[in-house]
């Protein structure tokens, strides 16, 4: 059964200006989907439907940012959580890779 959205657990993220999960799977790749917040007094986050995602390569304890999948070659931005879900989608159906990290 493919990941969606749903599955991602969130934790505040490491700079604490607003919330990060990532998540790998059986093919070597993975995802992480991260929301910031804004710099204003309510602290809310720069919209309650935009996050941003980059795809991984490798696994829990060994990764990097992966730029060459076809699904995309930088960061994506202004996505809502089913834009997220079918981003999951099409990088968990991508070949298993032998990963090499530097």
């Amino acid at each position: 059964m493919m990941k969606k959205f749903d599955d991602l657990v969130f934790e505040p993220h490491m700079t604490g200006d607003g919330v990060a999960s990532k998540m790998f799977f059986p093919n070597g790749y993975g995802i992480s989907v991260v929301r910031f917040k804004i710099g204003n007094r309510y602290g809310s986050y720069t919209n309650d439907n935009e996050w941003e995602v980059a795809i991984l390569l490798g696994n829990d304890q060994d990764w990097d940012l992966c730029y060459d999948t076809g699904i995309t070659n930088d960061v994506i931005g202004h996505l809502t959580d089913d834009d997220v879900t079918e981003i999951m989608e099409q990088i968990q159906k991508l070949p298993m890779d032998d990963y090499k990290l530097n």
